[in-house]
């Protein structure tokens, strides 16, 4: 048997739920820390959800810039210069925003 035919199919093929979910990873990241970010919102540790939050955006910023258009999944939503300048700057911004607030 040839080598050519002895090559297994692409995962996408083989197991397309699988993909699909592997495909989606850099967006569960992101959402898990959105997550807990609002968990210590709601535990009354506001100011370090928020800058959980805050970071998370910035994250999702560098996956959108750093990985390859099949592996963002749905992080892609416009363009790339677009998604990463958008998630950088609310992340950015919600971050200086929440450590200026001075404390009582």
């Amino acid at each position: 048997m040839p080598p050519s035919a002895m090559t297994r199919p692409p995962l996408y093929l083989r197991r397309p739920f699988l993909a699909g979910l592997v495909r989606q990873l850099p967006l569960l990241a992101v959402l898990l820390a959105v997550g807990l970010g609002l968990l210590l919102v709601a535990f009354e540790h506001w100011r370090w959800g928020l800058v959980v939050i805050g970071l998370a955006l910035v994250g999702a910023a560098l996956l959108r810039l750093l990985l390859p258009v099949r592996r963002v999944g749905f992080l892609a939503v416009r363009s790339r210069p677009i998604d990463v300048v958008l998630l950088a700057g609310t992340g950015l911004l919600l971050t200086v925003i929440t450590l200026a607030i001075p404390t009582a």
